[in-house]
């Protein structure tokens, strides 16, 4: 073995020996090695023979030598070579240097022996230059021998790692401290190293190392498994990239995206309840226009359908829908209050059935994960434009119960000027220039879909059938005599249609928010009846009105007129004309006749029907004329 200096000791980080120079020097006159006869003096200083090394640091020196003698003999096997170029890569910064001055150094003995120098004197030589002792410039020579001069860097980076022993832990002492430190309440580590020590002295366990020592162990536990521990699984999914959803592909109306967002502003609704409305969105996924939309008092399907349904009627149907797959979206059962608003049943349809019937695939998404609804980033915008709008001062009500504004529920927002603040600003969000993300290219997201529903033209138009189908469905509405009109809350809707079906139960089909469009009437059995208009009403003094109804009614009774007059084509006289005449009764045979009281009575022997009711008929005319 080679003689080493205490700096050469220390850079070995032998277990055993201290780590520092200082720490090192007291070690050696606490041992007396300079007494001993493996210690010398030379031109490095004082030298140390390894002889004098605690045994498991001589141990360490020989499993690095076999190394080395290992390391020299693979130098050749480019697998070897690959492979310590990769242990290179892992090195820190600081190895990598020492590997580089190492690589100098033998570059300077390789250009002595290339210029005609005995390798010893070469060694000398450079070992004197550079403060390394000889014994360890052949040891590096041993290592680059058999490597050929590309792979010498990686061949001379230092293999030792430092100190590897530690301290001894009571395994009862460790998994009390994990237990308690590793938990959702997140607790200080002096509070669970307080509590451990506390059970240790009650239960006599050891041996425990120092605070710190326990504490760098805890935090060389993975950084995936300790965040899982101390907060909770969706902290740690954050940990994992998320996957980048790339749209472009996409042309406009292909695919929508549908969520619900309750909005931060108290609204008063028409029953005179305070509260905070919720909107349910479709976007396009291809432009990032929000296509339609429905503002409620609560997120239920019939917001969903009907924001379908503006989707449907002014664009066309989808290919594609990613919907949120929370209670809303996904329940066939929820109606928001619905059934009570019209004192009759309105129909629960299963949502994705309707939406799969009109040729649309429905995907359903993760609830609360923004990454799969790109309608989450539209709603951080309009949250800031709309929440927070001037038109909503004093009912602003703050993001979460620490972001309360000063003026917090000093007012309500009547729920149709809000609905009509929605409408407002949501085209205003849809035509602002400048958007950069997905196909935009500084084009407004209205611009962008414009461009591609024209250019592309990948959507099937929805026929009138199609667009019925996502209005909301109330049955058992009673068509009224004497006229047959239907009634929906104030308003009435009749077509003449409906006279055939008065007194009937029937199924209409409506838009809740647009009472005064027509309305589509059903039979219970599912066939078309018509589709009515809705019979505005108008003030007790409008002469106008008056006199449109006035001729609405004639023209209407006027029709019915000229129908029955085609229907009758026959007049009542000639009706008369064509009836069978009738032949008169044949005149009925006297019967017998009898005397009554002291006459005697004659019978007539014969009992001919006829010549009796003669007989009678006989007595009934003498009678009358007094005979």
């Amino acid at each position: 073995m080679n003689w080493l200096t205490a700096a050469e000791i220390v850079d070995a980080g032998l277990p055993g020996l201290p780590g520092d120079k200082g720490a090192l020097s007291r070690f050696i006159t606490r041992q007396g090695w300079r007494l001993s006869p493996f210690a010398r003096e030379g031109e490095r200083g004082w030298e140390y023979h390894p002889n004098l090394l605690p045994s498991e640091a001589r141990a360490e020196l020989a499993a690095r030598a076999s190394e080395a003698v290992a390391l020299s003999q693979k130098a050749g096997n480019p697998e070897s070579q690959n492979a310590a170029w990769a242990e290179f890569e892992a090195l820190p910064e600081k190895t990598k240097a020492e590997a580089r001055r190492r690589l100098g150094i033998m570059d300077q003995v390789a250009t002595l022996k290339g210029g005609g120098m005995k390798a010893g004197e070469a060694v000398a030589l450079v070992a004197r230059r550079s403060g390394v002792s000889t014994s360890t410039l052949w040891g590096w020579c041993k290592l680059v021998d058999a490597a050929p001069r590309p792979h010498w860097l990686a061949a001379l980076a230092p293999r030792h790692r430092g100190r590897s022993t530690t301290a001894d832990c009571d395994p009862r002492a460790w998994d009390f401290i994990t237990a308690d430190y590793l938990r959702p309440e997140r607790p200080s580590f002096s509070a669970c190293h307080r509590r451990m020590m506390e059970a240790a002295a009650e239960h006599g366990w050891g041996p425990i190392p120092s605070s710190k020592t326990l504490q760098r162990r805890l935090e060389k536990l993975p950084k995936p498994v300790m965040t899982l521990a101390r907060q909770g699984r969706d902290a740690l999914a954050r940990i994992y990239p998320h996957q980048t959803r790339d749209r472009s592909g996409f042309a406009a109306m292909e695919a929508v995206n549908a969520d619900g967002h309750q909005f931060d502003v108290f609204c008063r609704f028409p029953d005179g309840s305070i509260g905070r409305p919720v909107m349910v969105g479709v976007q396009d996924l291809a432009s990032g226009m929000v296509l339609g939309w429905r503002v409620a008092e609560t997120e239920n399907w019939t917001s969903v359908r009907l924001a379908f349904a503006d989707v449907v009627v002014r664009f066309g149907i989808p290919q594609h829908a990613w919907l949120d797959n929370g209670r809303a979206f996904a329940s066939k059962w929820l109606t928001g209050g619905m059934k009570t608003r019209y004192r009759f049943t309105i129909r629960d349809d299963e949502p994705s059935g309707i939406l799969t019937q009109l040729g649309m695939t429905v995907h359903w998404t993760t609830p609360y994960h923004g990454q799969a609804k790109p309608i989450e980033r539209a709603w951080r915008d309009l949250c800031e434009e709309i929440a927070k709008h001037p038109e909503c001062a004093g009912a602003y009500t703050g993001n979460n119960i620490n972001a309360k504004p000063e003026n917090y529920g000093s007012r309500a927002i009547p729920f149709e000027q809000f609905k009509a603040l929605v409408h407002r600003e949501i085209v205003r969000h849809n035509a602002r220039p400048g958007r950069r993300g997905g196909t935009c290219n500084g084009r407004s997201f209205a611009q962008t879909f414009a461009d591609s529903y024209q250019r592309d033209g990948l959507t099937a138009l929805a026929t009138p059938a199609q667009r019925r189908m996502l209005l909301l469905a109330a049955e058992g509405v009673t068509a009224r005599k004497p006229t047959g009109e239907i009634q929906l809350g104030r308003n009435r809707y009749w077509d003449e249609a409906l006279a055939e079906h008065m007194g009937r139960q029937l199924v209409v089909r409506f838009d809740p928010d647009d009472l005064h469009a027509p309305v589509t009437i059903y039979s219970r059995d599912g066939r078309l009846i018509c589709e009515a208009p809705c019979i505005e009403a108008s003030g007790f003094a409008d002469s106008a009105a008056a006199q449109e109804d006035a001729r609405k009614k004639r023209g209407w009774l006027k029709a019915k007129r000229d129908m029955l007059a085609l229907e009758k084509r026959l007049g009542i006289a000639a009706v008369a004309e064509l009836l069978p005449r009738g032949t008169p009764d044949p005149r009925p045979a006297a019967p017998a006749l009898r005397l009554v009281g002291k006459q005697t009575t004659q019978t007539r022997t014969d009992t001919d029907p006829q010549q009796r009711a003669e007989a009678s008929f006989g007595r009934a005319v003498r009678s009358l004329a007094g005979e």
